[in-house]
Formats: structure tokens, sequence, C-alpha cells
């Protein structure tokens, strides 16, 4: 057995064509949708992740709004600019980019952001509505990784109707707010929670349907913890310098042959991560439908 390859490029290549849809009938009513992200200090991988999500973005007619304060901004500053673009009708959603100079209060900041405006859909605020939230239709932003992997088993025609979810990672990017998507009414799966403090896991990953690997521990699900015909999703990231050559080498969770075992695997990289982006721009465009709404 080979797994089915769940190619995360190909179904945020989708996502993004139905998006230009839906933005161009949002400009034949006035309204463009703008995305904005904020950027404090010269981080090269951030520079890069930012780069990205803005390239994108214009591709499918979005406005793209960059923001930018140096190293040594101060917390005022920081927040200052939050507030701008809390009040900016041309920005409907926006990202700070992580992480922030140490000497700023993170959790201050992302919580100064509008929750309407919420483009990662993990302000505390979104959060709780989906706590509450099981059966109604959601009207807030949702968190883009834990999408991403929904929207990328479904693209792929996997019913998750009924099937137990392991999840590894306690994070507040997919492992904690994974299980309040998949536990919806409209999803309707079953989820065990298990992290790098569980004594032993083999037991609960030979037991599920689904695996979501999104603990950040290089090749922590081997091909003996997968039940046969498993899907299974490679979400965390381990950058390890190869010592040959110098480069920084990434590594997922999963162990590639973990792929004569799954039924469906998804890539890393290539896999959940162009889901993410792709998601975090629907938020914005589902904002600016909201707006006119």
């Amino acid at each position: 057995m080979t797994a089915v390859t769940l190619d995360g490029r190909a179904a945020s290549a989708q996502i993004r064509e139905e998006l230009t849809e839906r933005v161009a009938a949002l400009k034949a009513k006035g309204v463009t949708p703008g995305i904005a992200t904020v950027l404090v200090g010269a981080d090269p991988a951030s520079q890069l992740y930012v780069g990205m999500k803005h390239k994108q973005s214009e591709q499918i007619g979005m406005n793209s709004i960059q923001r930018e304060l140096p190293a040594d901004a101060t917390q005022e500053q920081v927040e200052a600019l939050i507030d701008e673009l809390n009040a900016d009708p041309a920005c409907h959603g926006f990202i700070v980019q992580l992480p922030l100079p140490k000497h700023i209060d993170t959790d201050r900041v992302l919580e100064r952001i509008d929750p309407a405006k919420d483009a990662d859909g993990l302000h505390p605020t979104n959060l709780g509505r989906l706590v509450l939230n099981v059966n109604s239709p959601i009207e807030t932003p949702l968190p883009c990784t834990p999408r991403g992997v929904i929207e990328l088993l479904t693209r792929n025609g996997y019913d998750l109707n009924g099937k137990h979810v392991v999840v590894v990672g306690r994070g507040v990017t997919i492992g904690r707010p994974i299980g309040l998507l998949l536990t919806r009414r409209d999803v309707n799966a079953t989820v065990t929670l298990l992290h790098t403090g569980t004594p032993d896991m083999s037991p609960y990953l030979r037991q599920a349907d689904v695996i979501v690997a999104g603990a950040g521990v290089k090749h922590l699900v081997k091909p003996e913890d997968v039940k046969p015909g498993a899907a299974v999703l490679d979400v965390g990231v381990t950058r390890e310098t190869d010592p040959e050559t110098g480069k920084s080498k990434v590594y997922g969770d999963v162990h590639p042959d973990v792929a004569e075992v799954a039924g469906f695997l998804s890539p890393n990289p290539g896999g959940v991560g162009p889901m993410t982006v792709a998601l975090l721009m629907t938020n914005v465009v589902e904002a600016a439908e909201r707006s006119i709404a």
C-alpha cells in the first residue's frame, strides 16, 4: 500500500480560484477586500512568509496592506498601529506576524485586534464563540490551520463524519482549537488529544482513523503507530542544520515510511502549510462579505 497524497498546493489553488470569483463579485459592489500584515523587526523568515501572503492576495485581486515597524518599536507604537488598522475601513482583516521582539507583550497585542478583523481566527473572543457554538452556522473568523486540515480532507473526498481523529500537540495554532471544529455537528468527528506529556501515544494512535500530528517533534509518528489505511496529516515542523551543507532542513512530525501504511498522507512541506495561507485569505474575504451583508 502507498498512501494517497493529500496535495495542499493543489487544494489551495482551487480555493484561490474560488476566492478570485468572490473578490470580483465584491468589487462589483464597490468593496475590495483588504488584508494587512504587521511586521515588527526584520526577521528574514517572517519577511518571506509575509511576502508570500501578500503576493497570493494580490493575485486574487485583494488590497494588500503591509505595515512595518523597527525591531526597537515600543509596546505603545505597536498597539497604536493595531488601533489604526482596527479603524481602517479598507482593512477587512489582518495578522500580526509572530514572533514579536521579546520586549513586546504578545498576548496584549493580539488581544487588541478587533475580533471581526482577526484573520488568523485565534482571537480569544473568536475561540470563545467557537466553544459555545456547536450547531449554528459560524459567522466569525475560524482558526486557519485547523480549518485547512479539514478542507484538505474534504476536498479529497474524505468524510470525517463518525471518524476517530487523534490530534498530537496542544499548541494554540492547531492542537487546542482543531477539536472545536471537528466536534461540531456538521463535521461530527470524535477527537482524542495527545501531547508530548502523554506517557505512551502508540495505543491511541493505532486506534485512529485520522492522525493530525502537530507537536513539532521530528518523526514522532512512526509506521508502527498507524492503523493501515488511516489518514495522516503532518503539520508539525522541526528545523535542523544539515552538518554537511550548513543549510537548514525541515522535518515533519511523521516518519516518511508512514506512506507505506497510511491510506492518505499530507506531505510536509506542501500539505497543510499552503492550506493555512488559503484559509487566511478566506477569512478576510468572508469578513468583507459580512461587511455588506
